[in-house]
């Protein structure tokens, strides 16, 4: 093994990536399609492509994920896919019945340069039915991505402005979260009074109950009336820019809906922030309810401050949730030393997002100094913490074998989780969800501190 240093392992490899913290765009455009009632993702590309993107879904919902392939063969390669979707279009209405198809492309077929629109428009449609599309090469961007141009993609083929006033509802993005985020996100907005259509929503489908019957299509997600009602809405909150913000601005331009860029609603600010944007723009007040559960988590927070204050900790996964986790950790008084995402775009003056930017902001007011990173890489995030020690790491499930090999403990958080159960069906948005990660971090600081204790004890009987 060569002999280098953390920092000329990093320097060496500046130019590729070890290990991405991110996977590919069609994942997310498949899990944004599934937020839409009736509707079967279609994978535009080769079998294989499709089967790893239901599998990593499947692996961390723990529920059957639906799609349907174009299946390419050398031929397709060739000579281009177009008949191939025409027929997979015939073949999955005749056979699967879905309402909507949702289509996203793959590198293979974004290197061939199939004209999708153009096979759409000739394939048999059954009255009634719809069929839409999304371009999501793989070797660009991110999940996070893919997510953003599917969820784009329903504004541009189903929004309409049908009313000349605008509506008393808002249309909220939640950006890729799991579907208990989604179902909290809809039980803050209606406790707040207002009406609401939150798209995409895959509560109710890829959490959907056990009930002795297979569902190909379950009772969640949004309608294609509810997508054409986007339209008339009063106002978008997008939450996540990464994730939701292109979507919004579409809306905008299309159908004078104007839009507020939120944070993903994760830690007691930007809960608080989300919830005065619903106040701001329909002139409603916050309940008591929501206020009770605030104070409650501003009592745990301070009955748990001396867990946290002054711990060093590293975050790392999609930017949105990444950005409001740091934000949380500041304000339990933590220290976010390093801060990665593996989504690229997010560079200091890159424009959308400007996840380094943003985060070096919360760091500098918090006093506090550290390594940021967009488009980064497990790698990078191993060496930092070699040079920097950390007291606890958050992160997706890969973030396990960094925590293996500098023992430090770990919290589960993001996507994909594809070693423990249950996550998908527990917030982590709101002020229930952030008392949820109080939970999690004090535990994991605690299974540490009093695993050290028990070490000292046994040096002091030996």
């Amino acid at each position: 093994m060569l002999d280098y240093t953390p920092k000329e392992m990093i320097e060496r490899h500046s130019g590729g990536m070890i290990n991405p913290a991110k996977t590919c765009q069609p994942v997310g455009a498949m899990y944004a399609a599934l937020g839409i009632h009736g509707c079967l993702p279609h994978s535009h590309g080769s079998q294989g492509c499709c089967s790893f993107h239901r599998m990593h879904l499947t692996r961390h919902f723990r529920d059957p994920i639906m799609a349907s392939t174009s299946s390419f063969t050398e031929g397709a390669s060739v000579f281009g896919g177009g008949a191939n979707l025409k027929t997979a279009i015939k073949n999955v209405f005749t056979i699967y019945n879905p309402d909507v198809i949702a289509i996203h492309t793959t590198c293979l077929s974004e290197t061939i340069g199939d004209d999708i629109p153009t096979a759409i428009r000739q394939s048999e449609i059954p009255e009634g039915k719809v069929v839409f599309h999304a371009n999501t090469p793989s070797y660009q961007g991110s999940h996070i991505t893919g997510f953003s141009n599917m969820t784009n993609a329903m504004v541009t083929y189903f929004a309409e402005a049908s009313v000349p006033q605008k509506e008393n509802f808002a249309n909220i993005i939640p950006g890729f979260v799991n579907p208990a985020d989604m179902r909290e996100i809809k039980r803050l907005t209606e406790a707040m009074g207002i009406s609401s259509i939150l798209f995409p929503d895959t509560s109710g489908v890829v959490d959907s109950p056990m009930t002795g019957k297979f569902e190909m299509y379950p009772a969640g997600g949004t309608t294609i009336p509810q997508l054409k009602k986007t339209g008339d809405a009063k106002i978008t909150l997008s939450l996540g820019r990464f994730a939701s913000q292109m979507a919004a601005e579409n809306l905008e331009k299309k159908c004078n809906v104007p839009f507020a860029s939120l944070k993903t609603p994760i830690g007691i600010k930007a809960t608080d922030d989300f919830l005065m944007a619903l106040r701001g723009a329909f002139a409603t007040e916050i309940p008591e309810s929501l206020e009770y559960e605030r104070g409650q988590l501003v009592d745990v927070m301070t009955d748990t401050h001396f867990h946290f204050y002054g711990k060093k900790v590293a975050v790392f996964g999609d930017p949105d949730v990444v950005t409001a986790m740091t934000e949380f950790c500041l304000s339990l008084g933590m220290q976010p030393v390093h801060v990665l995402t593996g989504t690229p775009g997010g560079a200091l003056g890159s424009g959308l997002g400007g996840f380094e930017q943003e985060i070096q902001g919360m760091l500098d007011e918090a006093g506090v100094s550290g390594n940021v990173k967009a488009a980064g890489d497990l790698f990078t995030l191993h060496q930092w913490i070699k040079n920097e020690p950390v007291d606890l790491l958050i992160g997706n499930t890969y973030g396990k074998y960094i925590a293996r090999a500098e023992d430090i403990p770990f919290v589960r958080f993001g996507f994909p989780i594809l070693d423990r159960a249950v996550h998908p069906y527990m917030p982590v948005v709101g002020y229930r969800g952030a008392l949820r990660l109080v939970e999690q971090i004090s535990d994991a600081l605690l299974d540490r501190r009093d695993r050290d204790a028990a070490d000292e004890d046994v040096e002091l009987v030996l």
